[in-house]
């Protein structure tokens, strides 16, 4: 499995960032999430990433080297990290649940998984044509669907959702797929701090113009431009799918000598608070979260009789 990676986040003109992503991989696997922290509930960041480190962990369990039922993975982890959440409230006797958006997309064999919940989108972009977009779980999303069978009144706000992590209802997940992959094949999961201020057709016309390192930087400077100085958060996390041989060398993953049990990760083991600084995610952070990753492995390995 080859493939190259670039991701982003970027603090708009809210108080902290809430956002999270991150992905994982084994030999013949890949998982790549995001996780948008619901403003107005307590601990948003908090509830990103319990999302993504549930989604991780039963990765790191499950794929051995590859998923017997990637949609039902999906789903299923999706669901668990909503349990985490209620399960964290409850621990910490908190009157709230910190509440979150998901999105997940899942690469195996030759094929792409996706599953979401909630406004963060996944786009899929073969040549310079969108194939696939998630439809958000928002009442703005619902009344623009029923908008071209009946008539409809007042429009929603598109912030208003009626699903996500956390909530006290069990949240809806969408998956789709699976979808074959060619070389070349870009996707990208973004919070709404993307798409609510660049649209679905400059989305696609930057990630088929461009390579992915260029592209998606391109796409968060001008959502950030776009949102002045109220600006949400930006994150997006990008996939080129057997990427050109004179690609960036920096950014491409290559598993082929991985052995069966190996599992590397760049979501983070620990929650992320008020204490961290560090409000943008870079590649340098990336690969050394992947030589973290690997030289414990290694250590590991040498530890076994």
């Amino acid at each position: 499995m080859r493939f190259s990676v670039y991701q982003v986040s970027r603090k708009g003109g809210r108080d902290k960032n809430e956002d999270r992503m991150g992905y994982c991989y084994t030999r013949d696997a890949g998982l790549f999430a995001l996780a948008d922290g619901m403003g107005g509930h307590p601990e948003g960041e908090v509830a990103s990433q319990l999302a993504l480190q549930t989604l991780a962990a039963l990765f790191q369990r499950d794929a051995k080297p590859v998923l017997a039922e990637p949609l039902r993975f999906l789903h299923e982890s999706i669901i668990a990290g909503h349990h985490q959440l209620l399960r964290y409230a409850t621990e910490k006797a908190l009157i709230d649940t910190p509440r979150t958006t998901v999105v997940a997309c899942l690469m195996q064999g030759n094929a792409a998984y996706w599953a979401h919940c909630g406004d963060s989108r996944l786009y899929f972009v073969r040549g310079d044509k969108l194939i696939a977009r998630t439809r958000d779980h928002s009442y703005s999303e619902l009344q623009e669907t029923l908008a071209q069978v009946v008539p409809v009144g007042e429009r929603f706000n598109r912030n208003v959702l009626f699903t996500c992590l956390g909530s006290p209802g069990k949240p809806v997940v969408d998956t789709a797929g699976p979808l074959l992959m060619q070389p070349r094949d870009r996707v990208l999961l973004c919070s709404d701090g993307l798409w609510g201020s660049v649209s679905d057709a400059v989305i696609t016309e930057h990630l088929a113009g461009r390579p992915i390192s260029d592209a998606v930087p391109e796409l968060v400077e001008l959502a950030l431009r776009n949102g002045g100085a109220k600006s949400d958060n930006v994150t997006v996390i990008s996939v080129e799918w057997e990427a050109a041989e004179d690609g960036d060398a920096a950014s491409e993953v290559s598993t082929q000598a991985l052995g069966d049990e190996v599992f590397a990760s760049t979501i983070q083991a620990s929650l992320l608070g008020e204490n961290n600084p560090t409000d943008e995610l870079d590649e340098a952070e990336i690969e050394r979260s992947i030589r973290e990753i690997n030289e414990a492995i290694k250590r590991s390995s040498q530890k076994k009789p």
